[in-house]
């Protein structure tokens, strides 16, 4: 597909009046809020579906999108972030195993809340993780995405079977105790996750940008979301995280991602400042 002319600094002032036009309707007709996202991110892939569609202009698109739903799923499938994969970063999972997981082995019951869930692979890893340092039977996951389509994915937990080999490299770097394949059962050309690791799943619908505190979290992991976010409501989704976090309990984020100018980076102790591990400050009594 050929790529679009140049255009004028008019022209892209349009666009750009256009692009919020089209969020806003959006947000209006189906709830979804995607007006405070990364301006830069959200007309990339504006753009991309215009050019995909056949679109002269993303006026001609809104129509599109006010009056077709089917059109709309096709757009909030380019919209959100759906990059991911089991054991995603190695690293992280084998500091979560040694650094946080003892911690954890103190609690009599574990409540993890994986912020942008996406299809499912990371929150079934962490369903791994747990059940190998005997933890799975005391904890209630929760996994909760923006899109409804890759939610109902993640209950399947469905994958290519193509993608194992890279999930069992990710799993054995991870400092996994067995094989990954213990995990799943291979049918033709998938793998299904088993379904004892589903017992303690709850898969909800979540908007970071407009819904309300998810509480009494001991671990809250919302990695790779937040760098698609503008400033203020990366500081709405940070007041939210340490509203829904008990006392001592980890805010896990992504490598590109950052406590600092959240307005909240004095309420976390750092765990792993690499691997962005933090742990919200317990109240000290008064002197």
């Amino acid at each position: 597909m050929e790529p679009r002319p140049a255009i004028s600094d008019e022209q892209v002032q349009v666009e750009d009046i256009e692009i919020r036009l089209l969020l806003e309707a959006i947000y209006q007709l189906y709830g979804y809020d995607f007006r405070s996202y990364s301006p830069a991110s959200m007309r990339r892939r504006i753009m991309h579906r215009l050019t995909m569609s056949g679109f002269s202009t993303v006026l001609e698109m809104t129509d599109r999108v006010l009056r077709d739903r089917q059109f709309f799923v096709t757009l909030l499938n380019d919209l959100t972030v759906n990059v991911t994969e089991m054991f995603r970063d190695p690293e992280f999972y084998k500091a979560f195993r040694e650094e946080v997981v003892p911690v954890l082995k103190t609690f009599p019951f574990i409540k993890i809340w994986h912020a942008g869930c996406s299809t499912g692979e990371e929150i079934y890893s962490m369903a791994i993780l747990l059940e190998e340092e005997g933890l799975y039977e005391r904890a209630m996951l929760y996994a909760t995405d923006i899109d409804k389509n890759v939610l109902a994915a993640a209950k399947k937990g469905i994958y290519p079977i193509h993608a194992f080999k890279q999930y069992t490299d990710n799993y054995r770097r991870a400092g996994g105790h067995q094989s990954l394949s213990d995990y799943a059962t291979a049918r033709y050309d998938s793998v299904i996750m088993e379904q004892r690791l589903k017992r303690n799943i709850v898969f909800a619908d979540h908007d970071l940008a407009t819904d309300q505190v998810f509480g009494e979290m001991h671990v809250i992991l919302c990695r790779n979301v937040l760098i698609y976010f503008d400033r203020p409501l990366q500081q709405r989704v940070f007041k939210l995280f340490g509203e829904s976090l008990d006392m001592g309990g980890f805010l896990c984020l992504g490598t590109k991602e950052s406590l600092r100018f959240s307005g909240n980076e004095e309420s976390f102790d750092v765990v792993n400042r690499s691997l962005r591990i933090f742990r919200k400050r317990q109240m000290r009594p008064n002197a």
